[in-house]
């Protein structure tokens, strides 16, 4: 899933890590002749790649970045209690990821941006990527919440 560049700044190492809008972050070194990117040794260079679009493999896997630590949730919600903004195509906003929590039952997931769709249950939850449009879909009766996660004030 391509995502954009929001910043940079250096690992402990010295090498440059670009911030993605989704959260995760990515090496981007100039080290020739593995990796030509001189435009990383530059601020003009990088200033010139502020949105410009990266492949992100941990999206493409839903793994939530590190660093995240959940700050809201909703109400329980059931077959018949789901707003109906859930069982339409919607998105989270940029660097906002979310759990969809089952207790009882279980709901489909369809993650409508990426032709995918997910059976979730209690053992299972399900990710929400930032910016992916999705909605869910229940199978009799089921109780579930969405818990919001963004970059923990205390992270990088």
């Amino acid at each position: 899933m391509h995502r954009p560049i929001t910043s940079f700044e250096k690992d402990e190492h010295g090498d440059w890590v670009a911030f993605l809008t989704c959260g995760h972050r990515q090496h981007v070194r100039h080290n020739p002749p593995f990796f030509e990117r001189p435009w990383v040794i530059t601020e003009e260079g990088r200033r010139e790649k502020l949105g410009a679009l990266r492949d992100c493999q941990q999206c493409d896997r839903f793994e939530m970045p590190d660093g995240f630590a959940a700050y809201r949730k909703t109400g329980q919600f059931s077959e018949t209690t789901i707003p109906k903004s859930l069982l339409h195509e919607h998105s989270t906003k940029a660097g906002v990821w979310a759990k969809i929590h089952v207790f009882r039952g279980k709901l489909i997931y369809h993650v409508d941006g990426l032709k995918n769709r997910f059976d979730i249950s209690r053992e299972t939850p399900g990710i929400v990527i930032p910016e992916v449009k999705h909605h869910v879909e229940p199978i009799g009766p089921v109780t579930f919440f969405v818990e919001f996660y963004r970059r923990s004030l205390a992270s990088p």
